[in-house]
C-alpha cells in the first residue's frame, strides 16, 4: 500500500512545544511518533521555515530539535506555486492577509501531497477551504488534496474494537 503523502504546516509543528493545549499537543506528538516511524511520506516548505523563525528562540530550538527527528522534503515555494495561491485569493477561496496560508495550501498541491496536515481551523482547516481546494485542483487538473488535523489522520487508534 502506498504511504500518504503529507505537507505538515506551521501550526502542526508548534504543537509539538504547544503547553497551552495539551490535547493537540498530545495527538501532535503521538502523529509525530508515526511520523518518525516512517508511515507517511512527509513535505514542509520555506514559508513553514520562515514562519518557525518568527518564533521564541526557545521555541525555535525546541521545534528544530523534532525537525532533525523525522525525514522530510523540502520544497522552496515556486512561480507555479505563487500562480496556485494568487488563484485562491483572486477566487475568494482566502484573503490575502492570509497569504502564507495560500502558499501553505499551493505547496501542497503542487508537491502531489495526498493531504495537508494542520490545525489553522480558520483558514485552513474548515468547510469553505475545503470546497475551495477541491475545486482549485479540479481547475488546476491537479489531485484531490484531503485537509486533516493529527487527530482525523490518526484516526482512534486507540480503539480496540
Amino acid at each position: 500500500m502506498k504511504r500518504l503523502k503529507i505537507y505538515l504546516d506551521t501550526s502542526v509543528i508548534s504543537h509539538l512545544d504547544q503547553q497551552d493545549t495539551p490535547e493537540k499537543q498530545a495527538d501532535t506528538r503521538r502523529l509525530w511518533e508515526r511520523v518518525k516511524a516512517g508511515t507517511f511520506d512527509v513535505v514542509l516548505s520555506n514559508v513553514d521555515f520562515d514562519e518557525l523563525s518568527k518564533c521564541a528562540p526557545q521555541k525555535r530550538a525546541t521545534l528544530a530539535g523534532y525537525l532533525t527527528q523525522i525525514q522530510f522534503d523540502r520544497v522552496d515555494v515556486n512561480a507555479d506555486m505563487l500562480r496556485i495561491a494568487d488563484r485562491m485569493v483572486d477566487l475568494g477561496i482566502l484573503k490575502k492577509k492570509s497569504y502564507e496560508d495560500c502558499q501553505h495550501i499551493a505547496a501542497a498541491v503542487a508537491s502531489g501531497c495526498d493531504a495537508i496536515v494542520s490545525w489553522n481551523f480558520k483558514h485552513i482547516v474548515n468547510y469553505n477551504t475545503m470546497q475551495g481546494v477541491k475545486a482549485i485542483t479540479a481547475l488546476e487538473g491537479r489531485n484531490d488534496l484531503l485537509i486533516f488535523t493529527p487527530s482525523v489522520l490518526l484516526g482512534d487508534e486507540d480503539d480496540d474494537d
